[in-house]
């Protein structure tokens, strides 16, 4: 499975909230900004610090998508194939 942020994002919009505001308001990085609009790996401590800052929940911001690869795995698995 793979990470998404795209909830984010439009959050952002709807609250009317730059992308850099949310990196002084929630105090990371620039970094963990570009990780985030990449679907990269963040940490959970910054998914906090995320949720704090908008005063929401992490299924606000974020939503579980399959990979490519995990999908591959889930049809071998149906079609029985190794």
């Amino acid at each position: 499975m793979a990470v998404t942020y795209k909830k984010l994002f439009h959050l952002l919009i709807d609250q009317g909230i730059q992308a850099s505001e949310l990196t002084e308001k929630a105090g990371f990085s620039p970094n963990i900004l570009t990780r985030l609009r990449r679907d990269q790996y963040v940490s959970l401590d910054s998914i906090e610090k995320i949720c704090l800052a908008l005063n929401c929940k992490v299924d606000d911001i974020l939503e579980f998508v399959q990979d490519d690869k995990s999908h591959k795995l889930s049809q071998e698995e149906q079609h029985g194939t190794d």
